[in-house]
């Protein structure tokens, strides 16, 4: 399935990056979040990437038509950088769709934007591009398909605690108490879609309040839930919790990180 990637946010409330470069270029590691999402993908057997700009569109267009494959991999490296002999086999054969959707659009006109570049397949897959998440990818489609519904969002608990004032008119405050997430979904912005999404949308709606708000009525939303993994990178706080997961190795969105840590957990278990 072709895959949308909205790419096109100011990302105002991670301005230490995003005023320089777009938020899904700030990078994890040595990558972009932008192509951890990408290399989840890929992982589950999706190569072609449908690329919604707008903010910076230039640094993300020169990421893609100036990176190498030896940017990712163990490399030798002679002859004066003549000479370069991968040590990792690259198996990404991505075609990669670079479209510039404007810079003020919201969501719903980016994905609108772009519905001819969907073609005539019958699904797709789209995201917002800040977040990671160690859901099956495989199980969610099925279920998806087997609901018949016209769209999917992937639901996860708010990572974080927030402490919640009960306030009086006169500013007293009557009670304060740590929020109780136990109860509460959310949308993580993990997409699945049928063509006959774009039935429900208007020009200039937002995705998720009118169209959704139509697919509610026409019984055509199925929420997939999920208790593992979910982070989305929204503040500094959460970039700087996504980058000492990777710096310490635990990136539980990457399949190969998943099977070295099945293969670590069998080794403990042998007598």
């Amino acid at each position: 399935m072709k895959v949308v990637l909205f790419c096109g946010g100011l990302g105002t409330r991670i301005r230490e990056y995003s005023e320089s470069i777009p938020k899904p270029m700030i990078p994890l590691g040595h990558q972009p979040i932008l192509r951890h999402v990408m290399e989840y993908y890929s992982d589950y057997g999706h190569d072609e990437f449908i690329l919604c700009l707008g903010y910076k569109a230039n640094v993300v267009k020169d990421f893609f038509l100036n990176s190498r494959p030896q940017t990712f991999a163990d490399c030798v490296v002679s002859e004066g950088g003549r000479n370069i002999q991968l040590l990792d086999e690259i198996k990404r054969d991505w075609r990669i769709t670079l479209l510039d959707t404007g810079i003020w659009r919201n969501i719903g006109e980016r994905l609108w934007a772009a519905r001819q570049h969907v073609g005539d397949d019958e699904m797709f897959l789209a995201n917002y591009s800040d977040g990671l998440t160690d859901v099956d990818l495989h199980d969610m489609t099925r279920r998806f398909k087997a609901s018949g519904k016209l769209a999917c969002f992937l639901a996860v608990r708010p990572p974080l605690t927030y402490h919640l004032a009960d306030i009086a008119e006169d500013g007293q405050v009557r009670e304060f108490r740590t929020s109780n997430t136990s109860d509460i979904w959310i949308n993580g912005g993990y997409f699945l879609f049928r063509r006959e999404i774009f039935d429900f949308m208007r020009e200039g709606e937002e995705l998720v309040l009118e169209p959704f708000r139509r697919l509610i009525e026409a019984n055509q939303l199925m929420a997939y839930k999920h208790e593992g993994f979910w982070r989305s990178m929204d503040t500094l706080r959460d970039w700087q919790t996504l980058e000492d997961m990777v710096e310490k190795g635990d990136m539980p969105w990457n399949a190969k990180m998943r099977t070295e840590r099945a293969k670590k957990k069998v080794m403990v278990a042998l007598p």
